[in-house]
């Protein structure tokens, strides 16, 4: 049987386990329970009155975070020779094209954003076994792939994330770090439900916001009111 350690105990102490909590109280809980010795992810999880397999019921999209994720994202540019020097401007930390697809093709997918134009998706297409199963194949729908390069680059770098409802009907996403103001955290997740809430498809009955969990990195997860939301 595990055994459960001191600062475990500790943080399970903190929350009570029937109660649910506003955004705000749990923006500052989550912070009080993160016992890591590094920057700590700060992460929400929500579960929606959807059915992922169902076309009409697939909720994606991208959010810009007021304050960001607190991650050094790193970005990939792959695009034409003309548009090299303007996502280097942009802050793109690698830019090319034939070189990167030939690492890719080799396994290479040490980034978390790869930005592109519709004129290179062709030669993209064939690395979706790769950048698929990673989340990292670009598309029109999240933004990254334009013909606004510099655009793209900087809202990833500012705090624009995309995200995906699962299988299970639940959307998981970073709203933040330990190290953030409680203030900050909060309007991070207010903006992550408030796009989930424009994004509720017509087909989706019942209630669509059934629970919402905030957590940082190996904490234990404290329930927000959905109802509040």
């Amino acid at each position: 049987m595990a055994t459960i350690s001191k600062k475990r105990k500790e943080a399970l102490a903190k929350i009570d386990k029937n109660k649910t909590y506003s955004i705000e109280e749990a923006s500052s809980l989550v912070k009080e329970v993160s016992s890591m010795k590094f920057d700590a992810s700060i992460d929400l999880a929500v579960r929606l009155g959807v059915d992922p397999r169902k076309a009409n019921q697939m909720v994606r999209g991208v959010v810009t975070l007021p304050h960001g994720t607190g991650k050094d994202v790193k970005v990939l540019a792959l695009v034409t020779a003309d548009k090299e020097q303007e996502a280097k401007d942009a802050g793109a930390d690698y830019v090319g094209l034939e070189e990167y697809i030939e690492k890719i093709k080799g396994g290479w997918t040490d980034v978390d954003v790869i930005v592109t134009m519709p004129s290179v998706m062709g030669k993209i297409g064939p690395l979706g076994r790769v950048l698929g199963p990673r989340g990292l194949m670009p598309n029109p729908k999240t933004g990254t792939v334009t013909m606004d390069v510099a655009k793209a680059v900087s809202e990833v770098k500012a705090g624009k994330i995309d995200f995906k409802v699962d299988r299970y009907g639940i959307v998981h996403a970073a709203v933040g770090k330990a190290s953030f103001e409680e203030g900050k955290i909060k309007e991070n997740a207010e903006e992550l439900l408030k796009t989930l809430l424009r994004l509720k498809p017509s087909a989706a009955k019942g209630t669509y916001i059934k629970s919402i969990a905030m957590s940082s990195t190996m904490s234990p997860s404290i329930r927000i009111d959905a109802k509040s939301v």
